[in-house]
């Protein structure tokens, strides 16, 4: 009888876990979608695979996830570490062209937005860690949360976005010869 009523608190609780989850990835998926389609893979990956990759590595740390940090910020670090090991993976995989060629009817479905097309762009060219504070600050975290991201204080973390602004806009001057 015992074995009984623990088996079914086992499946109660692990019914409970599947709908926290599915609920905490329902809550952020948006900025998942984001965080992935900012990231510049090879021809390998694409957004909807990268977002599979991170709910895969939010379920396997999900049941280790302790609150220290705001469901957001763990969310959100979670999926930037995800897309760099892709990328690393990435640039150390051979890389081969698509079967099928990206057609000009569907380029045409996407919204096009040059300057933030060039503003990734240049992010790409930053370090890693650069790359990572500037994003979460486009993405509209606090300084407070990018510290806490970033294992850094709240002074340091405006002192480097105020450097990262300063080298962008830099640099699209340049590439624009304004």
């Amino acid at each position: 009888m015992a074995s009984s009523e623990s088996q079914e608190a086992e499946k109660s609780r692990i019914e409970t876990s599947h709908a926290e989850f599915n609920a905490l990835i329902l809550r952020h998926k948006a900025m998942i979608w984001h965080i992935c389609s900012d990231y510049r893979l090879g021809s390998a990956w694409n957004t909807e695979d990268c977002v599979q990759e991170v709910i895969m590595n939010l379920w396997r740390s999900f049941k280790s996830f302790e609150g220290r940090s705001s469901e957001k910020t763990w969310v959100w670090r979670v999926a930037t570490n995800t897309m760099l090991m892709l990328r690393r993976k990435d640039v150390r995989s051979p890389q081969t062209e698509p079967i099928e060629t990206e057609s000009e009817d569907t380029k045409d479905d996407e919204p096009s937005n040059d300057s933030y097309q060039q503003l990734q762009q240049l992010i790409e060219t930053l370090p890693e860690e650069s790359g990572v504070v500037i994003r979460a600050f486009l993405d509209g975290f606090s300084y407070k949360e990018i510290a806490e991201m970033t294992d850094s204080t709240v002074g340091a973390t405006a002192m480097r976005i105020a450097r990262l602004k300063r080298t962008l806009k830099k640099m699209y001057e340049r590439e624009n010869n304004l």
